[in-house]
């Protein structure tokens, strides 16, 4: 059997995918999140073993009879000294050298569009857009949590802390957002949030982003505050996909694909619908719903690799 095994890395899970060679899901494991910056470097390469083990196991197989695999790992590429290290600890864990590291973004490209020209904006944890066109590849976006991650449920839920704290001190008017924090988090005080959420045992970073659904349901109750953070995160999302389209050359008249990936943009309507409708006045973009999951597209995008080394007969994976 060919089997292609692809690694989807997200900022709260990691998904592994593996496909035979007609593009049929023959197995499937979870793990933590393999984000190094959070759990840590051993961490994260534990895990991975974790994933291809769990793979392999289902199949009775070994890493060795996986054909390619491709490991798509959150903030892969952003570290030139941790990069290397990562891309060998992978081929420990396989055994072997026929397998590529890239960031996650790729994931959610080769899922949403099958591989297919065009552009795939990531909205989960946190944020990230990629891109390719006629081999030319690109991202915008995704320069991490402290700083950017705009549109994520991160950078949602801090927008929406933010705005808690200045309703509860006068700054803004009170609203239903301000006591949809004190319901969620069961707060005594309003102060105690920066306890709960920066204190000795307070949030990472995805318990953090976990906190975004709070701002949603504000925004439903008719928080306008609320509502206007979902709106410019729509807004931040789209200024990630004309920054790619720029990037990547696509002509003024050209009609450029654009899907999405990630719990923010599939799970919330007003940031995807806010994010199109900027998208459609400053362009020609056609919306396409994501064909796959990044899991699934990760094991596409291995089964691309090997084709395009030779070594397989151009078989539809789409």
């Amino acid at each position: 059997m060919t089997l292609f095994l692809g690694v989807d890395g997200g900022g709260t899970k990691t998904e592994f995918v593996c496909i035979d060679g007609e593009g049929q899901v023959v197995a499937r494991a979870l793990t933590g999140t393999t984000y190094h910056l959070q759990v840590g470097f051993d961490e994260a390469v534990a895990r991975i073993g974790q994933g291809v083990e769990a793979v392999c196991s289902q199949l009775a197989v070994s890493p060795a009879d996986l054909d390619y695999v491709f490991l798509g790992l959150p903030a892969y590429g952003e570290d030139p000294a941790i990069d290397p290290r990562l891309f060998e600890a992978c081929g420990r864990v396989l055994g072997h050298d026929r397998y590529r590291c890239d960031n996650d973004m790729v994931c959610g490209w080769a899922g949403s569009l099958a591989c297919a020209d065009g552009i795939n904006i990531v909205a989960g944890t946190g944020s990230i857009g990629y891109g390719e066109r006629q081999g030319r590849t690109a991202r915008a976006g995704g320069w991490g949590e402290i700083f950017s991650d705009e549109g994520s449920a991160y950078w949602i839920a801090i927008q929406g802390l933010n705005a808690f704290t200045r309703m509860s001190d006068g700054r803004l008017p009170d609203g239903p957002l301000r006591q949809a924090f004190v319901d969620a988090l069961g707060l005594s005080n309003d102060l105690d949030i920066c306890a709960r959420v920066m204190g000795e045992n307070g949030l990472s970073r995805d318990g953090v982003a976990a906190l975004a659904p709070i701002v949603v349901d504000a925004a439903i109750a008719g928080d306008t505050h609320a509502n206007a953070i979902l709106e410019l995160a729509g807004s931040e999302l789209a200024n990630i996909a004309q920054a790619l389209r720029r990037q990547l050359k696509f002509g003024e008249d050209e009609t450029v694909l654009v899907s999405w990936s990630g719990g923010v943009l599939t799970k919330q309507d007003t940031v995807r619908t806010s994010m199109q409708r900027q998208l459609q006045s400053g362009g020609s973009y056609e919306f396409i719903a994501p064909r796959h999951q990044p899991g699934v597209g990760a094991a596409l995008y291995a089964a691309s690799l090997w084709r395009s080394a030779g070594s397989l007969s151009d078989p539809s994976f789409r």
